[in-house]
């Protein structure tokens, strides 16, 4: 009776197996698949997310463009009819006006002090362009000035000493007029390209 119990009990016809170690790494690899796959869902779920906002945000600009786009058309239209062209030209000189305003023609005189020859007089000057110079970030101007001397060739030096500035173009004459009786001076017409940082 002791000898079958005996063999009942024998490990060796039943040999030892390590089940509890393997159950628990499967376990923790199920587990960190699981968390993995979690994690991944919230990926796509967030991505998804943000493309359906990104899709509302580009259908609002879209929808924005074309109310503009058929705004300006409409507002074209109304500025290309001929009862509004003075009405256009007005703004336009409105505009220019402003334009002058934001030059300092107490710069204007002093720069031009620094290239009028001594025997030359400054007559008078006018400014009927202005633009904005992106590259130098100046106010760059067209000036048409008038200008008098009793010696001709002074016009020579004047127009030499505009090319060499660095604040003024290349200067073009545009006419002349002699002297008169009641009048010594040679009158010269320059228009000359100035570029006046603000």
């Amino acid at each position: 009776m002791k000898r079958a119990n005996a063999r009942q009990i024998n490990l060796a016809s039943q040999p030892f197996r390590a089940e509890r170690a393997q159950m628990a790494l499967l376990a923790g690899v199920c587990a960190v698949l699981l968390v993995s796959l979690l994690v991944l869902t919230g990926l796509i779920l967030h991505a998804r997310s943000e493309a359906v906002g990104l899709r509302r945000q580009l259908d609002t600009a879209s929808t924005t463009l074309k109310k503009l786009q058929r705004e300006q058309t409409r507002f074209s239209a109304v500025l290309s009819k001929p009862q509004n062209a003075d009405v256009f030209a007005t703004s336009v000189f409105l505009n220019e006006v402003i334009a002058r305003r934001g030059l300092s023609w107490t710069r204007v005189f002093k720069d031009l002090e620094t290239v009028i020859p001594a025997n030359m007089r400054l007559l008078g000057v006018r400014l009927p362009q202005t633009a904005a110079d992106e590259g130098t970030g100046a106010n760059r101007v067209q000036l048409d000035m008038n200008v008098g001397t009793t010696q001709p060739d002074a016009i020579v030096g004047l127009l030499d000493r505009l090319k060499q500035s660095k604040l003024f173009g290349a200067a073009e004459l545009v006419n002349q007029t002699p002297p008169t009786q009641n009048d010594p001076l040679y009158k010269f017409r320059v228009t000359v390209s100035y570029a006046q940082k603000l």
